[in-house]
């Protein structure tokens, strides 16, 4: 490929509304162009990154016995209405409807699909079936951002297994876990398995690849000991204890205690006007969920994560209430808020307040709050959840290590399904005992896009991209010093054909321009090698080979030039 050909629009300024490092390298080095939000172009050198990642996918595909196939991205209603998914996703979706009324969707996801074409296996002997795509999904996300790390469009290397039995699916979910591992580790991708939500997907044993980045917007739960690992929507830790004092022990009350803080809004409020420290309080919170009105208690030094309150109670929409909502509900506004003595609201509970005496609450009357609280004798029957977030310097669960805490982007998800799907569509095969069974499933996901630009964001410096060599757009850029001095424009061209000829992916930068200019735009895509040919070098019989990653560059011998980078690449 010539330079002088391809389209590669470099800037030379940083654009001003790139947020994330990929995003803006990717902008400047020519390989993307913004269509509008959450959508984007990728141009020639983009399209061979994305090329080789899916070539490095599809090998690891194929080696666990995986078939490819191309499933349509647009899906009619029916096997979603089927599943129970078209009415519990929201506005993710992208919905529309053909000539003749026919409603229909953009495929975020492929299960149903996937699962329609399982309607044709008929017994266990069939099983397991490993099926797999390359497929453009479609999710109208509210906020896209980060370039290609978070959009409306993109495409997603999504894999399905059937199994006839729980320890078939064990097998197929270990064997994906452990090709996911191989892929990131080729990719050059530093992602790690954490705990995770199965999310709108439903299933167990949820896993997701994380890779630790600042501009994630995951945060991932690391223990640096027993490498414990968990996405915040999921993890656990080992609280300290709180001394709490037995009801009885202080002063002698066997019920909650009235009492007036005027001006109270807030747990610090509390804790500097009434000595109620945060871990004594129980923080009221008040949600719809699906529509419905939950009081919410955790401890008032803690935090809700609101994906364990979806997942600990099956809603699909949840939002706070609205201060009318609340008084009309309870009689106050948010400040005074509690559930001891209300009634008719269902009430759920953190795992935290279990067992938990002398507390302190709203008694729901503004102004007011009650102290001596026993959370087993004055809140009965509350349901019992995990809903706190974990927060770093916690203890690990396992091992009592201090937790860390991170930033991080997803890049995989593999999680079992089980039956869900194959129940929903009525896919039955014969069983070993004669019977019918539903097949179990699982679901192993990669984003392609979003791979590449984790690649960027792992794999930069002050000069550009740094692109490690099994995804590279190309391998090696031949560079003429001066492309008017017949030897050395002589000598790039033989080396660019020699080099093509042992099947190394290059690129001759043939442009007229300095030197200069060349060494900046090579440095700026990422192209691992430089070979350059100049007057001056081959004065003494030499070109020199420069290494993008170390900036390293040597004098070699023009007639050991290809001989040299073949070794090298197929070393590397």
């Amino acid at each position: 490929m010539r330079w002088s050909h391809l389209f590669v629009p470099t800037l030379r300024q940083d654009p001003a509304d790139a947020d994330a490092p990929s995003h803006r390298l990717l902008l400047r080095a020519g390989y993307v162009r913004r269509l509008h939000a959450g959508h984007y172009s990728l141009l020639p050198l983009a399209v061979r990154v994305r090329a080789r990642i899916i070539q490095v996918v599809r090998e690891e595909m194929e080696r666990i016995g995986a078939q490819e196939m191309l499933l349509p991205a647009l899906h009619p209603a029916g096997p979603w209405r089927r599943s129970g998914r078209w009415e519990k996703i929201g506005p993710e979706m992208f919905r529309l409807a053909d000539r003749r009324g026919n409603e229909l969707a953009l495929g975020m996801t492929h299960e149903e699909i996937f699962t329609t074409l399982g309607l044709e296996l008929t017994s266990y002997r069939q099983l397991p079936q490993h099926w797999y795509q390359f497929q453009t999904k479609f999710r109208d996300e509210p906020r896209p951002r980060g370039g290609l790390l978070r959009v409306r469009e993109f495409t997603m290397k999504d894999a399905y297994s059937f199994d006839a039995d729980q320890d078939g699916l064990d097998a197929s979910f270990e064997a994906y876990k452990a090709a996911y591992a191989r892929i990131f580790e080729r990719l050059g991708i530093p992602a790690i398995p954490v705990e995770a939500s199965n999310g709108t997907m439903g299933g167990t044993d949820s896993t997701e690849f994380a890779c630790p980045a600042e501009v994630g917007e995951d945060t991932v739960v690391h223990c640096p000991s027993c490498g414990y690992a968990a996405n915040v929507e999921t993890a656990v830790s080992r609280l300290a204890e709180t001394g709490d004092t037995e009801i009885g022990d202080e002063d002698g009350r066997d019920a909650p205690e009235a009492f007036d803080t005027p001006g109270v809004r807030t747990i610090e409020d509390l804790a500097s006007g009434f000595g109620a420290s945060a871990d004594r309080q129980i923080k009221t919170l008040v949600h719809l969920l699906d529509g419905k009105l939950t009081l919410v208690l955790l401890r008032g030094d803690h935090a809700l994560n609101e994906q364990k309150l979806l997942d600990a109670t099956g809603a699909t929409e949840i939002r706070a209430a609205e201060p009318d909502e609340i008084r009309d509900a309870l009689g106050a506004l948010p400040g005074s808020l509690g559930a001891v003595g209300v009634t008719g609201l269902p009430v759920l509970a953190d795992e935290a307040l279990r067992g938990r005496r002398n507390m302190f609450t709203g008694a729901n009357r503004d102004g007011v709050h009650l102290r001596g609280v026993d959370v087993a004798r004055d809140i009965p029957s509350p349901a019992w959840a995990d809903l706190r977030e974990v927060t770093a310097g916690e203890a690990c669960a396992s091992c009592g290590t201090a937790l860390e805490v991170f930033p991080a982007v997803e890049v995989g998800h593999i999680f079992k399904l089980g039956d869900r799907y194959t129940r929903a569509l009525d896919l039955t095969v014969l069983a070993a005992d004669g019977g019918r069974v539903h097949p179990l499933m699982g679901c192993y996901g990669i984003g392609i896009e979003r791979a590449l630009a984790l690649i960027v964001e792992t794999h930069n410096d002050d000069r550009g991209i740094v692109w490690p060599e099994a995804v590279a757009p190309f391998a090696v850029a031949v560079v003429p010093a001066q492309t008017d001095d017949p030897e050395v424009a002589e000598t790039a061209e033989r080396l660019y054909g020699e080099l093509r000829a042992a099947g190394v992916d290059t690129v001759i930068d043939d442009r007229p321009e300095r030197a200069g200019v060349k060494f900046r735009d090579i440095e700026l895509t990422g192209i691992p090698h430089r070979l350059t040919v100049g007057r001056r070098g081959l004065a003494e019989g030499v070109v020199e080979h420069t290494v993008r990653a170390t900036g390293e560059t040597v004098k070699v011998p023009v007639a050991d030039a290809v001989a040299r980078l073949t070794s090298v690449l197929s070393a590397g």
